[in-house]
């Protein structure tokens, strides 16, 4: 009998995913170009269960019935286009090809052209949850052709992370919207990470808690409102032990970030779309100056920290650093919804912005309850331009305002950089004054290239002669 389900790579991701999709009911046929990965899944992981391996393509495809249903779970980028133009010949019409890496959404658009009048339907997915949420349930992105989702959506449902709402699967929209989900979703990843680390770095090096005291404390805050994959797991991190030494481990990982580009595209797109995005943004920032380890040594030794006389009352200041870091999430999911809004008019995606918020409460990296409040805001408001206009939003920032403020100024004042979260507060005050200093910078336009202005008081275009 022939298999139901393939599956191309078989790195860590690729073998989850694998075992997630036999085990629910759909025998799979597995490829790898490195035979001797395959010959150690099969023996090991796959050891008993309904699994056919092959050693090259024209093998893997006779393995499959028809239509064709593969997933390639391998590097985004060359790797990824390597499979495809392996692979295209040997398919035929009706056959569905998948991409679940991390793509970039416009090479999806690239590869969809491809595909154009052959009948072989091309989907570019999104897959979010790290090697548990693959092989326990991931947040499921696909966008592309309907006609495929629906033949893949019920294995698609029962493979994917389950929560009261539903599974955490949907469809997002025609041609690359899967894989511009996705990007989206990282780059409030990125900015959710920062967020977290700012708050430890003001109880640990502002306030002088220990590891034990910021453990405790991210387990409370992951109590109320804001439970989170996340917060829970840096309440495991901050206090672990050092297995080759005294002390936690947190206090021996080199203090240097890496990241996969995810983030980038994110702020790259948002940037030709024109929406502002300030805190993925310097999430962005944040991580390449991390990078700059070196040159941070020697700048430490020359520049001196801010002298403090006066120290805040710790439990007071842990209150508003928590009131700071959920308001600055309020901030970061509503750029990031924004860009979504935008992409959505701009390429035509037709995306369902409460059904996002509902497919990441569960499976992936950002997985939160604060998820069902966004969900119930665009219920309520399908329309809704912005999450800070959500009245259940308004009620919560104007409760912490006071305590943000107070939080992004300590931080300053110990001299300890809060990126994220002063980038998250410029963002809530541009967007709620009526009037901004744009006007100087139209007037420079004018003076200096001529490139016009507008009035307040009348209608038109206008130029004035500055100098004579």
């Amino acid at each position: 009998m022939a298999q139901q389900f393939g599956v191309i790579g078989l790195a860590v991701m690729g073998q989850n995913i694998a075992l997630n999709i036999e085990r629910n009911g759909y025998p799979t046929a597995v490829y790898n170009r490195t035979g001797s990965k395959t010959d150690a899944f099969m023996k090991e992981k796959a050891a008993g269960k309904n699994f056919i391996a092959a050693y090259n393509l024209e093998e893997f495809v006779q393995f499959l019935e028809r239509p064709r249903k593969i997933l390639i779970m391998v590097q985004a980028g060359a790797g990824t286009d390597a499979v495809i133009e392996q692979i295209r010949p040997l398919l035929e019409s009706g056959d569905i090809l998948i991409d679940g890496g991390n793509s970039y959404f416009r090479d999806t658009e690239r590869r969809l052209q491809l595909f154009e009048g052959t009948g072989v339907h091309y989907l570019g997915m999104g897959i979010s949850g790290g090697e548990e949420g693959a092989l326990w349930g991931p947040s499921i992105m696909p966008g592309g052709s309907r006609e495929a989702y629906e033949i893949l959506k019920p294995i698609l449902e029962k493979i994917s992370a389950q929560t009261d709402t539903g599974p955490c699967v949907a469809y997002m929209g025609e041609r690359s919207a899967g894989h511009f989900v996705k990007m989206c979703h990282n780059g409030i990843e990125y900015g959710d990470m920062q967020l977290i680390a700012e708050s430890y770095d003001l109880m640990r090096n502002g306030l002088g808690l220990t590891s034990k005291e910021i453990a405790e404390v991210f387990a409370e805050w992951n109590q109320g409102e804001l439970q989170s994959y996340l917060i829970e797991i840096t309440s495991k991190i901050v206090d672990f032990p050092d297995d080759q030494g005294d002390g936690a481990l947190i206090d021996r990982i080199l203090d240097s970030a890496g990241q996969k580009g995810t983030g980038v595209w994110t702020s790259k797109t948002a940037l030709e779309l024109g929406v502002a995005v300030p805190t993925i943004t310097a999430s962005i920032d944040a991580r390449l100056m991390s990078a700059q380890k070196e040159e941070r040594l020697i700048a430490s030794k020359i520049y001196a920290p801010p002298k403090t006389t006066s120290w805040p009352d710790k439990k007071e200041a842990i209150q508003n650093i928590r009131a700071a870091l959920y308001a600055s999430k309020i901030c970061s999911y509503a750029q990031g919804f924004a860009m979504l809004r935008a992409a959505s008019g701009e390429f035509g995606y037709g995306l369902n912005y409460g059904e996002i918020a509902r497919i990441w409460k569960g499976g992936c990296i950002i997985r939160a309850v604060f998820l069902d409040r966004i969900r119930e805001a665009f219920a309520q408001q399908p329309d809704l331009p912005n999450l800070l206009m959500a009245p259940s939003f308004h009620k919560e920032i104007v409760e912490r305002i006071n305590a943000w403020r107070w939080t992004v100024s300590l931080a300053i004042q110990l001299g300890l950089a809060a990126p994220d979260m002063s980038a998250s507060l410029a963002y809530f005050d541009s967007y709620r004054r009526e009037r901004l200093p744009a006007n100087l910078i139209q007037g420079q336009r004018d003076y200096f290239g001529a490139h016009t202005y507008q009035r307040t008081d009348r209608e038109g275009i206008f130029h004035t002669r500055w100098f004579d």
